[in-house]
């Protein structure tokens, strides 16, 4: 045996194979990242989705139901999403004197923008809006993602 085999060290060629090795397990490694982290902002997105709407109906509701000052010329839905968040005068003399629908409006999750206001994140739908062109207008019956793209089950981020 040589003295430099004797010390024990990796030859070039060793190290090189080992190099390589670790470069191609990282490299399949890398697309499950990617979809563990689209798969977490479709959570997100889900739950956010799910939270506003349902703040949202509670609102019609609490409208339909006389807690909150009813006027002739206005849907019933929220004005904004803001509103949801800061809450509105209870019109019944019972019970709180504002009505609080959601604690924080949540931020769309694919919005590129982080430091963007929550509410301005999502696209937001009016009662008098088609479906299928949804517009804003004087309240909000509905919200989507603005983000490009489809989900991992191939619906488009915008139809959810």
């Amino acid at each position: 045996m040589s003295p430099a085999r004797a010390m024990g060290g990796f030859t070039l060629v060793e190290m090189l194979v080992t190099v390589a090795i670790v470069a191609i397990l990282a490299m399949g490694a890398v697309p499950f990242a990617q979809l563990a982290s689209q798969r977490v902002k479709e959570s997100e997105l889900r739950t956010a989705l799910r939270q506003i709407r349902e703040a949202i109906d509670a609102y019609k509701r609490a409208h339909d139901d006389g807690r909150i000052t009813r006027r002739a010329d206005v849907s019933g839905y929220p004005p904004s999403l803001e509103a949801l968040a800061e809450g509105v005068p209870n019109a019944k003399p019972e019970g709180p004197r504002r009505i609080v629908f959601l604690r924080r409006v949540p931020r769309d999750p694919f919005h590129p923008d982080r430091a963007a206001d929550p509410a301005r994140t999502w696209g937001k739908r009016s009662y008098d809006s088609p479906w299928d062109a949804p517009r804003e207008g004087a309240d909000v019956f509905d919200i989507y993602s603005r983000a490009e793209g489809a989900g991992l089950d191939g619906v488009p981020y915008r139809q959810w």
